[in-house]
């Protein structure tokens, strides 16, 4: 084994030969020559000499290189005693009938080095809700659970009203521009600018056409900026009825306890409150660490920056996936590429290596660990919350391993929190 060493960037030179190297020659055969085609040989029943004279013996340097480049990967690292952060890149340096060589490239943790960490009066925000927040919640129940009742008139803004529609560009009618019976909020600026505002004032029964212009940035690129009409028939016309806070009210609204308006204030409160708390909570932590970040030398290697990068792109796309939107759809949409994306996300990807590598410092400077009575425990209250087994709790954090090192970075957190917040 070859290592040449720059930094947190290694190569390692693994050579695999000799019977090694024969016995991966001979399971590259056997695979091949099932395939093979040989005129006298039924596939697979050439002998070596034979088809190495028909095909050629580097045709198998591939498939042999595949079967042993696990082992050669684990003799790097057990020889170099390295421990890689990212995934090893890998290449074939020489490939003969007597031998293959690989060249693995380990990247390594680099060095942190914290110069303070403790005493560094990060302040944290104190958790107040006031009556007015209280009140605007209660409005926004009070408009949510709003009835629709049918009235006389006209359209005003704000009605609900009930119609049929058909858009037309140049006279033809265009796929997705046809609804029936469809109810459209006036006001929710849910269609195209101008078609709300030209829907005040109809009747019930009322037809009437509306010339609109879609946007220059609408997503179906035949209709971007387009002039349209649409034929349009109001069939209803619904206005809000504003609730009260009654006994039907507290009945519709079903939340444990609360059958009162001031057990309605004091619900809403204490959720205010959670939710504020969680927030002050994370807002802290993050100017925690970039306190901390900014008492910290330590030169973190592209690659390991490029994988979280990777990490982050891909929860992405499962992001945009719950919303029926793929990647290629949201880069049209924004007009974007995946270069300007991985861009965006370099900032995010940064920063949470750097965060990581942080914490693992910290871990070991404050000696903190876990123990398998604590993992256990976890496991079990966490089964016992979400109502799962504990075998799905562990495959959903990928393993005791991962959820040991949830629970160390918690530690390292609440450590964090009682050296440095200002009392």
């Amino acid at each position: 084994m070859e290592k040449k060493d720059n930094k947190n960037k290694h190569e390692i030179v693994v050579t695999i030969e000799g019977e090694e190297w024969k016995k991966a020659l001979k399971k590259a055969f056997e695979k091949s020559n099932k395939k093979a085609k040989i005129d006298g040989f039924r596939p697979g029943k050439a002998p070596y000499d034979v088809f190495v004279k028909h095909y050629g013996e580097e045709s198998l340097f591939l498939d042999a290189a595949d079967a042993v480049i696990d082992d050669a990967f684990k003799k790097a690292l057990d020889d170099s005693k390295l421990e890689p952060v990212v995934r090893p890149e890998v290449s074939i340096k020489d490939v003969s009938s007597s031998k293959v060589v690989f060249t693995f490239t380990i990247i390594t943790k680099p060095e942190v080095n914290i110069k303070k960490y403790q005493d560094l009066k990060v302040k944290k925000e104190k958790v107040k809700v006031t009556k007015e927040e209280i009140n605007h919640e209660i409005e926004h129940l009070l408009e949510h659970y709003a009835e629709l009742e049918i009235k006389d008139g006209k359209v005003e803004n704000g009605d609900t009203v009930i119609l049929d529609y058909e858009g037309f560009t140049d006279g033809v009618a265009f796929e997705g521009g046809k609804a029936e019976n469809y109810s459209l909020e006036i006001g929710s600026n849910t269609f195209i600018p101008g078609f709300e505002e030209q829907l005040i004032g109809m009747e019930k029964e009322e037809e009437k056409e509306i010339e609109v212009t879609f946007p220059k940035d609408y997503h179906a690129p035949d209709l971007k900026g387009k002039k349209a009409t649409f034929k349009v028939k109001v069939h209803e016309i619904k206005v809000k009825k504003n609730r009260e806070l009654d006994e039907e009210f507290f009945e519709d609204l079903g939340m444990e306890g609360v059958n009162s308006k001031e057990t309605l204030e004091a619900s809403i409160k204490e959720h205010l409150e959670a939710h504020k708390k969680t927030d002050v909570e994370n807002k802290f932590v993050d100017d925690l660490m970039d306190a901390i970040s900014k008492n910290t030398e330590v030169e973190i290697p592209d690659e390991m920056i490029n994988d979280e990068v990777d990490r982050l792109l891909a929860r992405a796309e499962e992001n945009l996936k719950y919303q029926g939107i793929t990647l290629d759809l949201y880069y049209e949409f924004t007009k974007t590429t995946e270069k300007d994306l991985r861009k965006q996300l370099e900032t995010e990807g940064r920063k949470n290596v750097l965060y990581r590598l942080i914490l693992e410092e910290i871990i070991k400077l404050e000696k903190i660990e876990v123990t398998d009575k604590e993992v256990s425990k976890e496991i079990e209250d966490m089964a016992k919350k979400y109502k799962a087994t504990k075998e799905d709790i562990i495959k959903e954090f990928g393993g005791e391993d991962m959820l040991k090192y949830d629970l160390q970075i918690r530690k390292t957190f609440e450590r964090l929190t009682e050296l440095n917040e200002v009392k």
